[in-house]
């Protein structure tokens, strides 16, 4: 359902056509479309050729424009006397601000090279590369691989990297003192070629202090565009948590059985009325509650609600004595690849996505999966009875899993809705699919990526939902609509996870040029760049109180971000794979990261931020000194027998669920 509209004889005509203008192009489509479909809204094909980050060819800038800086500005044989110059003199400066000016190094090795390459000097530029390569920093040494293959100004032509380097200035940060000290050697030896490369293509954003040490700016470079600048972190960011609505909690029958044991149902009750007070209380950092228009709440969510609240009341209170029990779901002869993993937030199903495109659903608990009857039997059943919505579900469909077709490539991604009505799917074949949990049926397919999308995810509220793919933005949908209310545009590669923040006013963004940026739903500003990962992001994480993210990466690490400062506050270190996923218990007691090295980790996360003082956050200069104590706060690692953990997710009583495909050595 949803898809056949696209595969037809219409589709060429946006190849064939690109010369004539965009309007022409709609009002042919859209009048070739008319003749055969009228139950259809074809305008998202169009609004792909319009909007994106990864841009067709005939919409790139072009190359000479992009790379007029690269004129011949020096004798190309000097290129390397420069380059030695100038690391002579920051390895013979003094240790407190050599650590700030090798930050220098890599920009500019990489625009020297470029420059030598666009000028056809391709034997000096060969010799560059080979000279000072060895030098720069590990974790660039796969953007380094890429740089090597571009030897010829023909290659220059469309190539991402190098417009990545020449469209966004890499950022610096460095104090005063280092950079008066930079300037003046520069201007001493009129070392033009270097001074123009860094007024030209570098930002250096100054900072009044002392300068950071190796260990404070090891911490904060490594992205493709070097570190945030600090005004980008400087917006205000409601990020406390929107009151809850006020729902009354009927008693439980074991609770009113107390006949005369007084203290049970005494004992219960502080427990229930505090949980109501916490969201009775308005939050001063929440956002206004109608700042955002949010859905409102329906019956069924409010008896939803209510089976929350009593479910919090068991909840297990977590910590370092305490640990939570796992329960591993391991995918056997998941053969067709398991790509994406989700589990209601009730915990009753769990849906796999899987390379050979489909969608598995399954229930977790004895209640078996039915679908609604068909229309005719529907309008047999008398719509006053109490148990209607029993009446309307088709016994002969009851089954433990359904398996959901319409994807034409493998699916990355997949998120149920917090009603548990809807699940979404988004794949390679460029669209996020919504499917129905009643029917078993896709009811829209969202076509707006021109390329793979690589993860989508409900709201806490429902209605709303993100996507993010290959073409390196990030798109907010609402299920009503066919076409995306907000792109978020800024990263310079793949967005490879998003979240939403638990208020629904932000949402986070995971990229292969490995920052993380916070959005602002109202007015799709970023308002939060964390630099630190040394590899993709492939996982992201809200702490439940909305102050916190903890985000996960190929390099292995874990970093800790305070959203309102917008600083790095931990980095925990003990994983030696890929992390894929990252889940706070319900209090925000623990965290939990399961990695590709196929060990589930648990964390302290109230030692980690409980030692945070504001005072910390020298906001002034943007760093901190990061505690070197990962291994204090590790609770526990347990290892599976060979099954990398995709996935995730504590119970509403904090029982810890993980899973991942079982992968035969």
């Amino acid at each position: 359902m949803g898809i056949q509209y696209l595969h037809n004889p219409f589709h060429s005509v946006l190849s064939m056509c690109i010369t004539i203008t965009r309007q022409t192009l709609a009002i042919i489509y859209l009048q070739a479309l008319s003749f055969i479909y009228t139950d259809v809204i074809p305008l998202v094909y169009l609004d792909t050729f319009a909007v994106g980050g990864g841009v067709p060819v005939e919409d790139q800038p072009d190359v000479s424009a992009v790379l007029s800086a690269y004129k011949q500005q020096g004798d190309p044989a000097l290129y390397e006397e420069y380059y030695s110059g100038l690391k002579h003199f920051i390895e013979c400066a003094l240790d407190c601000h050599r650590a700030e000016l090798s930050q220098l190094f890599y920009p500019l090795f990489v625009h020297m090279y470029l420059e030598l390459v666009y000028n056809q000097h391709e034997n000096e530029a060969k010799s560059f590369f080979e000279k000072f390569h060895g030098d720069q920093e590990c974790y660039y040494q796969d953007d380094l691989r890429v740089l090597s293959s571009l030897t010829k100004k023909e290659h220059m032509k469309g190539n991402e990297t190098m417009l990545d380097f020449r469209t966004s200035k890499f950022v610096l940060r460095i104090s005063r003192d280092s950079y008066q000290l930079l300037k003046r050697h520069l201007q001493e030896k009129q070392n033009n070629q270097i001074w123009n490369i860094v007024q030209e293509h570098l930002y250096i954003d100054i900072f009044d202090g002392m300068p950071r040490s190796k260990q404070q700016i090891d911490a904060m470079v490594g992205s493709l565009a070097g570190e945030a600048k600090r005004e980008a972190n400087k917006a205000k960011v409601f990020f406390g948590l929107l009151k809850e609505p006020e729902i009354e909690v009927p008693l439980d029958d074991e609770d009113e059985e107390g006949e005369n044991e007084e203290g049970k149902p005494k004992k219960k009750k502080p427990k229930r009325e505090s949980m109501g007070s916490k969201s009775k209380k308005q939050d001063p950092n929440a956002p206004p509650q109608t700042r955002i228009p949010l859905p409102e709440l329906k019956d069924s969510d409010k008896l939803d609600k209510i089976m929350n609240m009593k479910e919090a009341t068991k909840r297990v209170r977590l910590g370092p004595e305490c640990l939570p029990s796992i329960c591993f779901y391991t995918f056997l002869n998941a053969y067709q690849g398991l790509t994406a993993v989700d589990v209601t937030d009730d915990s009753s199903m769990i849906v796999g996505g899987f390379a050979d495109s489909t969608v598995r659903v399954w229930s977790v608990t004895p209640k078996k999966l039915r679908s609604v009857k068909s229309a005719a039997d529907l309008s047999l059943i008398d719509k006053e009875s109490d148990d209607v919505l029993e009446r309307i579900m088709d016994e002969k469909t009851a089954s433990e899993l359904k398996i959901l077709y319409g994807h034409s490539g493998p699916v990355y991604g997949t998120s149920f809705s917090p009603d548990r009505n809807y699940l979404l799917s988004c794949s390679e074949d460029g669209t996020v699919r919504l499917w129905s949990l009643q029917t078993f049926t896709c009811l829209v397919g969202y076509k707006g990526h021109n390329y793979p999308v690589w993860d989508t995810q409900f709201s806490p509220y429902g209605y709303y939902f993100v996507s993010g793919g290959h073409d390196r933005v990030a798109r907010l949908w609402a299920t009503d609509h066919y076409q995306p209310l907000r792109i978020f545009a800024g990263h310079l590669a793949d967005v490879t996870c998003t979240r939403f923040h638990p208020n629904s006013n932000y949402i986070a963004t995971g990229s292969a040029d490995r920052t993380v940026r916070l959005w602002d739903v109202l007015n799709g500003n970023c308002v939060r760049i964390f630099t630190g990962h040394k590899g993709p992001i492939h996982s992201l994480a809200f702490s439940p109180n909305g102050r916190f993210l903890a985000t996960g990466a190929t390099d292995g690490r874990v970093l800790l971000w305070d959203i309102g400062h917008g600083l790095m506050v931990g980095e925990l270190k003990g994983h030696t794979d890929t992390v894929y996923a990252l889940r706070f218990s319900r209090d925000g007691e623990i965290l939990a990261s399961g990695s590709m090295d196929n060990t589930v980790r648990l964390w302290d996360a109230v030692k980690v931020f409980e030692d945070l003082e504001t005072d910390d956050f020298t906001t002034a200069t943007g760093h901190i000194n990061l505690p070197e104590n990962s291994q204090d706060l590790l609770l526990g690692t347990y290892m599976t027998k060979s099954t990398p953990v995709i996935h995730l997710h504590f119970t509403r009583r904090n029982l810890l669920l993980a899973s991942g495909a079982y992968s035969p050595q």
